[in-house]
């Protein structure tokens, strides 16, 4: 049977599937394959963690629609990660040992297929090279700062300690 509007020809092959949703980060396609090989272990915790995340990519991927880039996999994957830990101290401070390991542990696997984060001296170097490159001098400027640090290194830096780093720098 035809389609309305279709010439016999165009009936006869189906329509081409979109290859724009075929595109995934590498990120995506790692979760991917861990899941695989957690269930085929039969790692529970491991397997509802990452399908959750992948859920809450395929959200994000509706919400922007368009195709996730790295740097939004990345932002989905710190969101995780500061969720847990705001968790694990509210259930320390409730007296739930118990919830906030499970939350850790969490953390650790989410933190997995995050990119290296820049800590310590590595991380004073990059702000105060944004402080320099901002001209920054007083607390006003902390916006600043802030915007060249995470313009150049988003992903590989906690905003926290970047701006508590920085605060220290101008004097706040």
């Amino acid at each position: 049977m035809e389609k309305p509007g279709r010439t016999p020809e165009e009936s006869a092959v189906p329509p081409a599937r979109n290859r724009a949703a075929e595109i995934e980060t590498e990120i995506e396609t790692q979760l991917k394959t861990d899941l695989k090989t957690a269930m085929k272990a039969r790692e529970s915790d491991r397997v509802g963690l990452i399908r959750l995340v992948l859920s809450v990519l395929k959200y994000a991927r509706i919400d922007l629609g368009r195709e996730l880039k790295t740097e939004d996999v990345v932002r989905v994957l710190k969101r995780g990660v500061n969720t847990r830990t705001e968790s694990i101290e509210q259930f320390r401070r409730g007296g739930r040992e118990d919830l906030a390991r499970h939350e850790e542990r969490e953390v650790e696997l989410l933190r997995d297929y995050l990119p290296t984060q820049l800590t310590g001296e590595a991380l004073a170097t990059v702000v105060e090279e944004a402080i320099r490159e901002a001209g920054a001098s007083t607390m006003k400027d902390l916006g600043a700062v802030m915007k060249v640090v995470l313009g150049k290194h988003g992903a590989q830096v906690d905003g926290k300690e970047v701006q508590a780093l920085a605060k220290s720098r101008l004097g706040g």
